[in-house]
Parts: structure tokens; sequence; C-alpha cells
């Protein structure tokens, strides 16, 4: 199976047991909170384009790895036009939801890991892009959505990692064994972890020498053993409680995002792309900045133009469309959003 549908990729997710805390309690059905249910409904829109015949060019590709058809969040770029369609594909997302759709950074972090990984074998020999390979195959084979994980709580900004009062401000290596590593640590503001199969862990900086046990990537379930997130409040989430219809913002769509700990997590050698490689750590930050830039012209512009919309219609509504002002404001959101 190389492409889910809507309806499997939510059955999918009932399956995981996932540790999500929200309002100081844990969250037994993940799925159907309606709290959390509409940023679930937003990565679900990633599934059901791709089923649909008129956005198969930019929903679907061609893998390079297997020669099948895959959704194209899983892709890794071969040409210009890949990377024109993903941004295409990005604003479509976001005039059919109008909110994060999820599946963008785990695509990112492919991509970076995947040239990341084939530089560090080039230099020391090490497995990381073969165990990458058979890593993104699966994800393909079963298209799942993957979260990517960057960023870390940091602590004090002026301190490198290893030189923190509290050593899990940044994620990093605690034991390593014949098999594999332990990891302790959190990574913060995780959009889509919730609603994700399975993460790629990055590093945050560039690192140095001292920084050793810090640099470290790798891919894991999210609910792996000992991984739990604690999602983040926004101001009026508890509105889609009450029922009614007005001021509950978008109500089908939305987004989510937690901080997710990593309390002594098991990672096999076999799912470890960085371990230790300092001078790799920034290339892999430089390198998924560099495709996350792209991402945002594409789902902040979708998400534009919803906005736009809306606001022609509200000036409508107020019978002020011909105001010279309010054209002249619209039509620099335009401006902008282009």
């Amino acid at each position: 199976m190389a492409l889910m549908t809507g309806e499997q990729y939510i059955e999918s997710m009932r399956k995981l047991n996932l540790q999500v805390y929200m309002f100081g309690k844990k969250i037994d059905n993940v799925v159907d909170d309606p709290i959390l249910r509409p940023s679930l409904n937003s990565v679900r829109m990633t599934y059901d384009l791709a089923q649909m015949p008129e956005y198969e060019d930019l929903m679907t590709a061609t893998s390079s790895l297997t020669g099948e058809k895959i959704n194209r969040f899983t892709h890794i770029h071969q040409s210009t036009q890949d990377l024109i369609n993903k941004v295409r594909m990005q604003r479509l997302l976001g005039q059919k939801t109008a909110a994060c759709f999820q599946r963008c950074v785990g695509m990112d972090a492919s991509n970076a890991v995947f040239s990341t990984t084939y530089e560090i074998d080039q230099k020391y020999g090490t497995h990381y892009h073969e165990n990458f390979k058979k890593f993104l195959t699966r994800v393909q084979r079963n298209d799942f959505t993957v979260d990517g994980a960057m960023t870390d709580p940091k602590g004090d900004r002026g301190k490198a990692p290893h030189a923190q009062d509290d050593p899990d401000l940044y994620l990093h290596v605690v034991e390593r064994r014949p098999d594999g590593v332990v990891v302790r640590g959190a990574k913060a503001h995780q959009t889509g972890f919730i609603n994700s199969h399975e993460v790629i862990v990055m590093p945050t900086i560039a690192m140095r020498e001292a920084d050793k046990d810090y640099a470290i990537s790798f891919c894991c379930p999210t609910d792996a053993e000992g991984i739990f997130m604690i999602v983040g409040r926004q101001s009026c989430d508890t509105r889609k409680l009450e029922g009614a219809p007005m001021d509950t913002g978008n109500p089908e769509f939305g987004g989510t995002e937690a901080l997710v700990i990593f309390d002594n997590v098991f990672i096999p050698n076999d799912q470890i792309f960085l371990n230790g490689e300092v001078e790799f750590a920034g290339m892999m930050v430089e390198r998924f900045a560099g495709y996350h830039r792209q991402s945002y012209g594409g789902c902040k512009v979708g998400v534009g133009d919803v906005l736009i919309g809306a606001a022609a219609l509200a000036a409508d509504y107020n019978g002020c469309a011909k105001a010279s002002h309010i054209k002249d404001k619209i039509i620099e959101m335009q401006h902008l959003n282009e």
C-alpha cells in the first residue's frame, strides 16, 4: 500500500498508543478529542487530496527508491519541478484547510537528512545513509506521516549544550549500548507530533567536540516507550467544547503543538542517522532550514489566500467593499502574499 485514504489514516492513528496530556490530564482518545480533532482533520486532507485525479501531479510523485507512486510528502526531491510542485501542493492545502497540515516538517527533515547522511558516510564509513533509506522506504510504502523534531528547550542561550546547568535542556545520549543508544531531553513546539506515525529527530544548532553526546539524529515511532506529549494551550481552545457556532475560529481544521519529552528512550543502531559526528550537526540544521523556508512560501500563502478572501467578504457584508482605503489594503495583502 503506497497511498492511504483519509479514513485509513484516521484508523491508523487509533492504533497508536500515544502518551498525550492536556489540561493536566492524560487524553485517552486522542483521535476524537474535540480540541485535538481539527488538527487531525488538517493532516487527513493531505491524504484525501492525493486520492483525487485532478490533484495527482501535485499530491503524488514517483519514488526514487522504489519506483512506486507515493504521496509527495514522503518524496525526496529530484528536480526543480519537484520543488515547484511541492510549494504549489502546500499552497493548495493551505487554501483547503486555512490551517497547518503538519507534514511539511517531516518532508523537509527527510530531504535534509537524506543528503547529510550520505556525506557523513563518505567521510566516516558509517551506515547512516543506508539506515535512512530503509526508514524512508518503509515510510513511503505505508504512507506514514512523519514529524520533524529540531527545537530543544535550550535553557541559557549563551551556553553550549554540554555547559547547561540542566543537561536535559538539549536532547542527548545518556547511554551507549552495543545495539543502540538511550536518549533523554525534549523537543519543544512540535507541530504535528501528536498526529504522526514516526518522528525524525535532529540537532537544533551547530556543535563542537564537547557537545558530542548532543550531536544525535534518529527516527522512532511516536508511541515509543518513554515519549510523552504535553499539548500547548491556545487562548480560545476550550470554545470548541461549548457547541456554539460563533467565535470558534476555524471549527473543522486547525493545528496543535506539544512539548515532547524523551524520557530514556532506546534507539536501535539501524534507526540512527548521526551519532557524535559534531561537524555535520550544523549542516543538517542548515539544509533543513533551507527546505523549510521554501515550505513557508507555500503553506502560509495558501492560508493568506483564505484570509484575503475573508477580509474581502467582511468588507462586502459591511457595505464598504468599494471604499478606497479598503481596496488599497486588500490589494496590498495580495501583493505581499504573492
